[in-house]
């Protein structure tokens, strides 16, 4: 069918349809918490001054609710005081009184920072989450990319940059929370130990409902990765400027809705009999923590009735026990909030943790990129399987691409020709043999180097949402600012004939996602493409199938300039039309995955083999 098909018959493969997670042990979200300390270590690296800022103005606020209730007790018994000797003043009360005001409004004004630097200090680390998530990224190798696993794992790391913020002001809470209680258990202990006890009783069975429930919700959304992400592709295949042609021409608007009703309704249904069942138990447990306060209320008015304690202590009493309790629950869930945000936070870390395989060769000395190559890549019985397959993409492969050639790859759909490609630039490390460059294994080379000597556009090259002279320079982007370099590829590859159409010229944005963007043509993006090759000035020049949108006149004129621009610089096309591929120095011809045959255009017509053939069925259609 259609590309679109293919993509989503890809995802519906790959994804797994697992009917459930267990909930996590107790020991398992404990063990959790061991993530925090390096994200604790992140948030400070992220801004010491601030992350130091919000600790001590968090330490002074969690002194204040012990103080205000203690100035509190201090009002009412002088109040008691004064109604039993009359025309004593009032100045002592007021005192108090203005006492209290102040710290009530010194409590508003710390809030007020603590939420500035909270808010501050989570936009940093948010960016700064996310700029480390990328370079993580651009360091893993390709055929990470194209695993479904790995997938699951990139987007549950993205979703982390974001709210991980919340779990920070979650441990910060936590930490000023514990320290106000630890004031506050001070006066209740002195008064009666017993009423800690009771205060225990009646919370912890609302923080072992909520854990359990936690644990039951993570398991949820963790077992549901590849459905939410199939849910967002289906979201963005359904409206997106990018797909609307296909959608509308095939009728594929019903058939994505309704497989995005059936995934969403789905996962509500789930979701709905989990968030039920929470609310039912929650409110049981809340009648029981309500309980438990009670009995403690009446045990203090009792003593107060009987002498035992002032009115005054009773309100300090009565108000520590009600701080307590909130705090206490508060602390008991958040601790289950913290523990499940360390365990999504186990995800953001997991992501970190992957490495790539293709990398700079440690303990070794690393050879330096020959400048000139002079023998070229030699393949030596070159297998490669794609991670997961059981079928070689390429298999025996033997031959030599000479310093300074021309060479074409020519093959069915299928055949290998990308595979090899992205063998030669090191995006892929061979399964079995071994590739050359002047005698020594790529493996020997540093693979970003070797990456700076190549150039390579591909068929489904990126059209980046960037202005004209961005895309050019994405092929060396280091030289963005070098427009003498950017103008000189664009009149290499014919695209400075698409950018003299252009309003904005080479600052015009291209592509329709921002404000202000031009689209262009198929024809248009593929020379814009092509200024890539040519900006990049590496020794070896690959385009794979780059001008498959343009027409065979066209195609002609790029090639024909392409050769005469890469004189003296190896180079490898990868075309359909033979009109083209005709031009190289030597043609490889590949079936299968396997090496059939290679030589120049004439010797291969000579030798009426498979080149022949398919040369033969090509002319055929042009009769």
């Amino acid at each position: 069918m259609s590309w679109l098909s293919k993509k989503f018959s890809k995802i519906s493969a790959k994804r797994p349809r697992p009917d459930g997670k267990p909930a996590l042990s107790v020991r398992e979200r404990v063990s959790a918490l061991k993530n925090l300390p390096e994200f604790l270590r992140l948030i400070w690296d992220t801004s010491p001054a601030l992350t130091m800022g919000n600790i001590a103005l968090r330490l002074v606020r969690a002194a204040l609710p012990v103080a205000m209730l203690y100035v509190a007790r201090l009002i009412l018994d002088s109040i008691i005081g004064l109604s039993r000797t009359p025309g004593s003043s009032l100045t002592p009360i007021i005192g108090l009184v203005g006492l209290e005001f102040g710290l009530a409004v010194l409590s508003d004004l710390l809030g007020r920072g603590v939420a500035l630097l909270d808010s501050l200090l989570g936009d940093l680390f948010a960016n700064r989450s996310s700029i480390r998530l990328m370079e993580h990224a651009g360091q893993l190798d390709l055929d990470q990319f194209e695993d479904s696993v790995f997938y699951d794992k990139l987007e549950r790391a993205r979703r982390q940059t974001l709210s991980r913020t919340v779990l920070m002001s979650q441990v910060l809470s936590q930490a000023q929370d514990i320290i106000t209680m630890l004031f506050l258990a001070v006066g209740l202990a002195a008064f009666n130990p017993w009423l800690l006890l009771l205060l225990l009783v009646a919370v912890v069975p609302a923080f072992l409902g909520e854990s359990h429930f936690n644990e039951r919700s993570y398991s949820l959304v963790h077992s549901w990765t590849p459905e939410r992400r199939e849910l967002d592709y289906l979201r963005q295949t359904g409206a997106s400027d990018e797909t609307a042609k296909e959608v509308k021409i095939f009728g594929l608007s019903g058939f994505l809705i309704e497989r995005f009703r059936m995934l969403s309704d789905e996962f509500y249904q789930k979701n709905k009999a989990l968030v039920v069942r929470r609310a039912g138990w929650g409110a049981l447990f809340a009648a029981i923590g309500a309980g438990g306060y009670y009995a403690a209320y009446i045990y203090i008015i009792a003593q107060a009735v009987r002498g035992n304690i002032s009115i005054g202590q009773l309100t300090f009493l009565s108000g520590s026990f009600a701080r307590m309790r909130g705090l206490l629950e508060g602390i008991l869930s958040r601790f289950s909030s913290v523990a499940e945000g360390a365990l999504y936070l186990q995800d953001f870390f997991d992501f970190f943790h992957l490495q790539p395989r293709i990398a700079r060769a440690e303990g070794q000395r690393v050879r330096p990129f020959p400048r000139p190559v002079r023998e070229g890549f030699t393949f030596e019985d070159v297998g490669f399987q794609y991670r997961g397959s059981s079928k070689w993409a390429i298999r025996n492969l033997n031959f030599t691409l000479r310093a300074g050639e021309k060479l074409a790859l020519v093959g069915e759909n299928g055949a290998g020709k990308t595979t090899l490609v992205k063998l030669l630039s090191r995006l892929y490390d061979p399964t079995e043999g071994r590739i050359l460059l002047d005698g020594h294994d790529l493996r020997d080379y540093d693979p970003a180097e070797l990456r700076q000597e190549i150039g390579v556009i591909f068929q489904d090259f990126v059209r980046f949402q960037l202005s004209a002279g961005q895309n050019l320079a994405v092929g060396r982007i280091e030289e963005k600012q070098n427009q003498d370099r950017i103008q000189s590829a664009a009149a290499q590859s014919l695209a400075d004939t698409v950018i003299k159409k252009l309003p904005g010229g080479y600052e015009q944005m291209i592509g329709r996602r921002f404000a202000g963007g031009v689209d262009l043509s198929g024809g248009e993006w593929q020379k814009i493409a092509l200024g890539r090759a040519y900006m990049r000035e590496a020794q070896l020049l690959i385009l794979d199938e780059p001008t498959a949108a343009l027409d065979a006149r066209a195609e002609h004129e790029v090639f024909q300039r392409f050769a005469d621009l890469t004189q003296g610089k190896t180079a490898v096309l990868i075309s359909h039309r033979f009109s083209t591929v005709r031009m190289a120095d030597r043609i490889l011809v590949i079936e299968n995955g396997q090496f059939v045959e290679i030589g120049s255009h004439e010797e291969l017509l000579a030798r009426n083999g498979r080149y022949s053939e398919l040369f033969a069925l090509q002319a055929a259609g042009y009769r």
